[in-house]
């Protein structure tokens, strides 16, 4: 990922709200609240929430990808100390300052031609024309790019989440300006760069046999020159882009899962692949059924007779036709059976199980008929005492 200038400058993780250290899983969290406060959707016609979710989106982009957040945090500490230092062996110091690292003139002024302003290109341009790695030569900056990766939420009902759901999605990425087709122009018709030649980079020397590749300063890094600037993107050609799209989200899937969906998130650059999409799926609760892994599962009430002298029952099962199971004589409240291939799908088309846990049920109001029953049953098993065992237990005999 290149980093801008305009980026280095910022703390992302203040924007996040968020300490140095944070874990992944913690800015992860703080960017799901973020973006779900300052969304488009959310805020219609709301310019400082539209341009708080590009900070946030633009935050997580960077921190939550180990490789981008490692040379962001190198980057920030090498500006931060005011020079660069190579190991022994370099020949003495190689001290510059932000003017030197971004490409400014001696005496420039941040903002001017010759400071810290304007910048337009990445420190990863830089240290491949200082130490010969990553891009290397005028023709780095017009490589294609990759677009960003994008990420997004959606809910699905419990059936949604174990059967497979087809689901719009809307999302706001950064794209080409339709107006004017990603030029930067109102007439479609931008100019060659005459300093940089197009290539969005000019190269100079840096002293001690080190060569600097630079961003163009007159192009910010571009490769053309907008002579109308379109009104949209003020001619930098990207603006945010807001469409809908049918996702299939697969069969199983559970709550809080994150998806990757490649290819189907911001449109690269000079003709580079797509970045990806991650949809982050909150299930809701049902009614009857629950979820442990693959399987589903229920509490079925029994009486204590189906209990007591066993029986066949009738299960429900989502979204089928119901089930019988055989109760053993003797069964204790409790106790979990198996109905197999009710669950849920797993990847490789199979199913998980039903599990069915018994509950005896206790009626409230009983019939004479019932009650002289009970008694009689009492009566007869006047001697019996289940709780002899746990009194046992209890001295320790």
């Amino acid at each position: 990922m290149s980093l801008s200038r305009e980026v280095l400058e910022k703390d992302l993780y203040k924007v996040l709200g968020v300490p140095k250290d944070a874990t992944e899983a913690e800015i992860k969290k703080a960017y799901r609240k973020l973006a779900r406060e300052n969304h488009p959707d959310a805020n219609t016609g709301d310019a400082k929430a539209e341009e708080r979710f590009k900070e946030v989106s633009e935050a997580n982009d960077i921190l939550s990808d180990p490789k981008s957040r490692k040379e962001y945090d190198e980057a920030r500490t090498l500006l931060g100390s005011g020079g660069f230092r190579p190991g022994p062996g370099a020949g003495g110091n190689f001290n510059f300052d932000l003017g030197d690292l971004f490409g400014g003139q001696p005496g420039g002024t941040a903002g001017g031609p010759g400071g810290a302003g304007g910048f337009g290109g990445g420190l990863g341009d830089v240290f491949g024309g200082l130490f010969n790695r990553g891009g290397t030569g005028t023709g780095a900056r017009t490589q294609p790019r990759r677009g960003q990766d994008v990420e997004s939420e959606v809910t699905l009902s419990f059936t949604e989440a174990v059967e497979g759901a087809t689901v719009p999605l809307r999302m706001s990425s950064s794209a080409a300006c339709k107006a004017c087709s990603g030029t930067g122009d109102k007439n479609g018709t931008p100019r060659v760069c005459p300093t940089c030649v197009g290539t969005g980079q000019v190269s100079r020397g840096g002293g001690g046999g080190f060569s600097l590749t630079d961003p163009c300063m007159d192009c910010k890094g571009r490769g053309l020159i907008a002579e109308n600037p379109c009104d949209v993107c003020r001619g930098s050609g990207r603006a945010t882009s807001s469409r809908t799209m049918q996702v299939r989200i697969p069969a199983g899937v559970s709550d809080g899962q994150r998806i990757r969906l490649r290819g189907k998130g911001a449109p690269g650059e000079r003709g580079g692949p797509a970045g990806d999409l991650y949809v982050v799926v909150h299930v809701d609760g049902h009614a009857v059924f629950g979820r442990r892994g693959d399987n589903l599962t229920v509490t079925v009430p029994v009486t204590f007779t189906e209990a007591a002298l066993g029986g066949e029952i009738v299960v429900p099962t989502l979204g089928g036709p119901p089930v019988k199971l055989k109760l053993p004589p003797g069964t204790p409240g409790g106790r979990t059976m198996r109905a197999r291939g009710k669950g849920t799908t797993r990847k490789d088309g199979t199913r998980g199980d039903l599990l069915v846990t018994v509950e005896i049920a206790v009626p409230k109001d009983l019939s004479k008929k019932a009650q002289d029953a009970l008694e009689s049953y009492r009566e007869a098993t006047a001697d019996e005492d289940p709780r002899a065992a746990l009194f046992k237990a209890a001295k320790g005999d």
